[in-house]
């Protein structure tokens, strides 16, 4: 129906379920302009289909449920100022995270492994998410010079005590026990049960029933920390959030402020900016926003020397403009949050 022509998305009618299988392994199943195509292509005909009930989606291999967009990709494309091209993808990208946050239908995500980025954008606004003991959920953007995107300012902000703030700074990664505790999923099971319930999701029967209950993990370490992380990430400024992990000065409290400080401080403003506003915005609303920073970020500096330095030369040094919090003019941070004419409306 709408599988890409390379076979990096499998689409099927499994019984009473919609089968969508992101099958790019070897890039842990990162998306592409072709991949949010078929996806959206599938999802539209099955809100359609009576006969389809639900919607199952799933990663191919044990390494990934999808680690984001396909970033290199999109980091040629910016450098040689072909932004047309770089804004389509992050534009139908959206388009397709506002379907499925407004989907008719029950949207079950089967993630297992890594889910980053845009597989934080094809799970997280679904009905059921179902995070399996190698779940490592992250949103890693400011790590990048880029900010937490796909209606992360939507979602990161409503999550309890100030944590979708420190996941946004930092970049992070959690893990079933915490996904589970902050509510990024709404289930846990082992990865072994997932073709049982992938099979008893295809019989038709109530969803929750094919899930199961099954016996929640314990929360994780970060968990443990929420205290603190609401404390310290409540604080009005990067700067000011970095004194009270100073002050604090527990081995977490250390350990997180040593990370925030390799970020981008263009990206970490940015950031702390959409979470500030992000909870007080609908889902559509969320999108422009991000929509509008996007368009800016892809004609800055921090983004392509983020990405030169983690994922191209991979030297670990990169070289922000500007290089300190205290340099990051707050009129060009605001300037990235204004109104474009003609931007999509998410609806």
């Amino acid at each position: 129906m709408s599988e890409t022509a390379d076979g990096t998305v499998l689409c099927e009618r499994r019984g009473a379920a919609g089968l969508i299988t992101l099958n790019r392994p070897k890039a842990l199943n990162a998306l592409n302009l072709e991949m949010v195509r078929a996806l959206r292509a599938a999802l539209d005909a099955w809100a359609a289909d009576p006969a389809v009930t639900r919607v199952v989606v799933q990663g191919a291999g044990e390494r990934a449920f999808c680690a984001g967009g396909d970033i290199r990709r999109i980091h040629e494309e910016g450098r040689a100022g072909r932004y047309a091209e770089a804004e389509t993808f992050f534009r139908e990208e959206y388009e397709l995270n506002a379907l499925i946050q407004r989907y008719p239908k029950p949207y079950v995500a089967l993630i297992d492994g890594i889910v980053m980025g845009g597989g934080v954008g094809v799970s997280l606004h679904g009905s059921h998410r179902v995070a399996a003991e190698r779940t490592a959920f992250a949103m890693p953007e400011t790590g990048i010079g880029f900010f937490p995107d796909v209606g992360a300012t939507y979602a990161l902000p409503r999550l309890p005590g100030f944590v979708g703030t420190y996941l946004a700074l930092t970049g992070e990664r959690i893990g079933q026990g915490d996904v589970l505790a902050f509510g990024l999923a709404t289930h846990a099971a082992p990865a072994a049960r997932f073709p049982e319930i992938r099979e008893a999701l295809a019989e038709g029967g109530p969803v929750e029933a094919a899930i199961g209950a099954g016996e929640a993990p314990a929360p994780g370490p970060v968990h443990a920390e929420r205290a603190l992380i609401e404390a310290c990430f409540s604080a009005d400024g990067v700067p000011a959030v970095l004194a009270r992990l100073d002050a604090d000065g527990s081995d977490f409290a250390q350990a997180t402020a040593a990370t925030i400080r390799t970020r981008s401080p263009t990206s970490l403003t940015l950031a702390l900016a959409q979470m500030r506003r992000g909870a007080g915005l609908s889902f559509p609303e969320a999108m422009r926003l991000e929509y509008r920073i996007l368009c800016r970020i892809l004609r800055g500096h921090d983004f392509y020397e983020g990405v030169r330095s983690v994922l191209i030369d991979r030297d670990g040094k990169p070289d922000w403009q500007p290089a300190t919090l205290e340099a990051v003019r707050p009129e060009e941070v605001e300037a990235h949050f204004a109104p474009m004419p003609g931007e999509p409306s998410f609806t």
